[in-house]
């Protein structure tokens, strides 16, 4: 059997999407899968089992990513073709089935369409495959201890959507203090290349024997395999948000001018934050749409703290772990 995967060029939605790949892999045994997505998205899909072929989809003028795709996979025949990016690209393609994501139901998660879409209730959780390699190389970046491993990710790819610099600092600080729910923990900073400066006061907050960098030096496996370590992940809403609930740890995710009931962590122990103000007000409320300003801030620091805690509670009665 093979299926042709076409999904996102944006990371969080790709990750998201995982959720659908993760049914057809887990019922299909020995499934034989081609992904085509973004370049950005492209590593999360590396480790797939029964991977074919990963078809890079950077976005051209006049559409013509899809006429590339089209002469890359229009002389297999295909048992499935899942396009979950709504082209008309499934339909002149020799196959046997096709599930076509037609558009967004703005009363349901974006993970609940998916399921939906493939018919099954609850929809699966999203899942990202890891190599041994992946496995190996967080083992040589972490630290080896019975220290509790904090993730934190400051960064986001709006600045809209980003929480102050200096509130991660003080949550990480309040976290990690003497009888704090983390105490003393190793701290993992995670970001893209292009968002380490904004990072860098958050960094700084940190005792240098205390935190692990990653900002686009490792691959996104690497990262995964990192995550599935780490007792809590903080951070703004981001594809790193979503590969965090994914590995089935604790994650928190930070929410103000994105809507939580689209893209909240989808995960039993993903929890999202917001603002104290609603996803309209802020909207409402900006200068402008093209605002380059941070609308983060009803957001309180007590307020995350006060969410890792109970969410912490709840994880270790449950899991029988101690921290």
């Amino acid at each position: 059997m093979r299926l042709l995967f076409i999904t996102s060029n944006r990371l969080g939605d790709a990750v998201l999407s995982t959720s659908v790949l993760r049914h057809y892999v887990e019922t299909n045994p020995g499934i034989k899968v081609t992904v085509a997505c973004g370049p950005v998205a492209a590593p999360i899909f590396e480790a797939v089992p029964g991977l074919e072929r990963i078809i890079e989809m950077p976005k051209q003028k006049r559409g013509a990513h899809w006429w590339k795709l089209w002469k890359s996979v229009a002389f297999h025949w295909w048992d499935i073709i899942v396009d979950l990016r709504g082209s008309a690209t499934a339909y002149v393609l020799p196959g046997w089935k096709r599930v076509v994501l037609s558009g967004n139901d703005d009363d349901l998660h974006r993970v609940e369409q998916l399921g939906r879409l493939i018919g099954i209730d609850p929809a699966p959780e999203p899942f990202v495959w890891t190599a041994p390699e992946h496995d190996k190389r967080a083992l040589e970046l972490l630290p080896f201890d019975e220290r509790p491993l904090l993730v934190v990710g400051p960064s986001a790819n709006w600045i809209g959507k980003t929480w102050q610099p200096e509130r991660f600092a003080e949550t990480i600080g309040k976290l990690r203090s003497v009888g704090g729910v983390l105490e003393d923990a190793h701290v993992l900073l995670v970001g893209a290349p292009n968002e380490r400066d904004a990072s860098e006061p958050v960094i700084a907050s940190i005792p240098e024997n205390r935190r692990t960098e990653i900002f686009g030096n490792e691959h996104l496996l690497t990262v995964m395999a990192c995550l599935r370590r780490a007792d809590l992940y903080v951070g703004n809403d981001s594809g790193l948000m979503h590969m965090a609930a994914a590995s089935g740890k604790p994650t928190i995710g930070l929410f103000g001018p994105s809507r939580d009931e689209h893209y909240r962590p989808f995960a039993k122990w993903g929890c999202a934050v917001r603002t104290d103000w609603s996803y309209d007000k802020i909207i409402e409320n900006r200068t402008s749409r093209f605002s380059k300003e941070v609308l983060m801030d009803t957001l309180p620091v007590d307020k995350v703290v006060l969410a890792a805690e109970e969410l912490m509670a709840e994880y270790r009665m449950e899991e029988g772990t101690h921290g």
